[in-house]
């Protein structure tokens, strides 16, 4: 009967967050700090050591600050960060590049590090540009949630999509996975490349290239 209870009370949660904005779905079902370091605490000692001795009493407490901190993109949206753009650009229309934004994000699988950089570019419509800094926020955002490098950079480019609706956009991300070099096949400095691109850039390869050519190119020095 209690089983069923909560297999019930589980639905009505999920069916209430479905659709509330992705802060307040999280919110309405996190649990509360105490519960977050009780679960520290339970993974150490399946880990095989002692939560209580001197060295581990103070670990779940840091650790649970530093998930909050990790996983904040759950607290944020996109959309506000590039609401506020400009159009004073001496009608700029050429390619906006940004490269080597760094970031760190967890794998959702196995809920290690994988760390890198992405290159992001778009062709602003009507001169209608965003403060570079930007940019970065929005990397970050999606960053700190658990993530596949897939989705990160589908996110990425759905957020400058809704926001700027430029007529192309260009997003790469090269990342190492520590799923990969701490366990499992342990291949050390594999990295994962990951693309995705709309408009101008997809239907016009010459436009790839360029991206590609000053996005990784200049910054090796080629």
């Amino acid at each position: 009967m209690g089983a069923a209870r909560g297999s019930r009370m589980d639905a009505v949660l999920k069916k209430s967050t479905a659709t509330l904005p992705l802060s307040q779905a999280t919110q309405a079902s996190r649990p509360s700090q105490e519960e977050a370091e009780a679960a520290v605490r339970t993974l150490i000692a399946w880990a095989g050591d002692n939560p209580d001795r001197d060295g581990l009493k103070d670990t779940p407490q840091r650790v649970a600050k530093a998930y909050r901190e990790f996983f904040s993109g759950y607290g944020e949206e996109a959309g506000p960060v590039l609401e506020r753009t400009f159009d004073e650009t001496g009608n700029y229309d050429d390619m906006v590049v940004v490269r080597d934004i760094p970031f760190s994000a967890h794998c959702e699988h196995h809920m290690v590090p994988f760390i890198g950089k992405v290159h992001l570019a778009y062709f602003p419509t009507d001169g209608k540009v965003v403060g570079l800094s930007k940019l970065a926020r929005v990397v970050e955002v999606f960053s700190r949630r658990l993530q596949t490098q897939e989705r990160l950079t589908s996110e990425i480019v759905a957020a400058i999509d809704d926001a700027l609706k430029p007529r192309g956009i260009a997003v790469m991300i090269e990342a190492e996975h520590m799923c990969m070099t701490m366990r499992g096949v342990r291949a050390h400095g594999a990295s994962t490349v990951t693309s995705q691109f709309t408009g101008m850039f997809r239907d016009d390869p010459s436009e790839q290239i360029r991206f590609l050519t000053l996005a990784k190119g200049l910054r090796s020095g080629a």
